[in-house]
């Protein structure tokens, strides 16, 4: 895979520990790879910051996966946890989308992985009239959605499938994340129904205690061998 970008149905869905598990994977075994997050906001916010718990920022775990510096994941860095537009207004600032995908595509590499995750969902606003699907159709890398397992999933992600095709992105797979070991019937009912009505690969990440390399590397590797298989056709048969 030359790249990916992550996205998802929703913000805290779970898109920053399913990206640090693909990089991690496929760095374990001896890819290349970079990450690049846009922005990344709430580094300030106390209720951001415990809800982490033992993880850390999305940049600082995206930059340990791919062994890079978190200042080079992720360029453009705020306090307020709102969206990347808000808060660089608040800053005083304003976020040219020039800018923002030079800073993507200078960590493209020949030989390379780039795993590019986004803000919030697709239609998040990034700076005024530039939204995080803007930057994935500029980009043209296939889109991995998170999503969670249970109630409400399956509007939120065909919601995101249909946003996404009809910008002309290709959705490699939908990943429902976090994945208990027994699932409800509810549960196996979504991945089902998203997989039929939404004609997309549904792929399951469990829940991971903490962001050990390790630990990520061995939850990736199944999904990374599942990514790497087209996607499958749309509209379906």
């Amino acid at each position: 895979m030359r790249g990916l970008f992550v996205t998802a149905t929703d913000t805290g869905v779970g898109k920053s520990v399913l990206s640090a598990a693909l990089l991690a994977a496929m760095a374990a075994d001896g890819e290349r790879v970079r990450a690049h997050k846009p922005a990344v906001t709430g580094l300030e916010d106390a209720a951001e910051i415990a809800a982490r718990g033992p993880w850390p920022a999305d940049h600082e775990l995206l930059a340990m996966a791919a062994g890079m510096a978190p200042e080079d994941v992720a360029p453009l860095r705020y306090g307020p946890a709102v969206s990347p537009h808000l808060a660089a207004q608040l800053a005083g600032v304003t976020i040219d989308p020039a800018r923002l995908l030079a800073n993507a595509r200078r960590h493209t590499q020949p030989g390379g992985t780039l795993v590019v995750e986004g803000v919030g969902g697709l239609l998040t606003p990034l700076a005024d009239d530039y939204s995080v699907r803007d930057l994935a159709v500029a980009l043209a890398l296939p889109v991995v959605i998170a999503a969670r397992p249970g109630l409400g999933t399956i509007n939120h992600t065909l919601l995101t499938l249909q946003s996404a095709r009809s910008a002309g992105l290709e959705v490699r797979a939908v990943v429902l994340t976090p994945c208990a070991e027994e699932p409800t019937v509810l549960e196996r009912s979504n991945r089902a129904t998203i997989e039929q009505v939404g004609a997309v690969r549904v792929e399951c990440l469990g829940h991971l205690a903490g962001p050990a390399l390790a630990v990520l590397a061995d939850a990736g590797r199944s999904l990374v061998r599942a990514l790497s298989e087209p996607a499958r056709g749309w509209p379906p048969d």
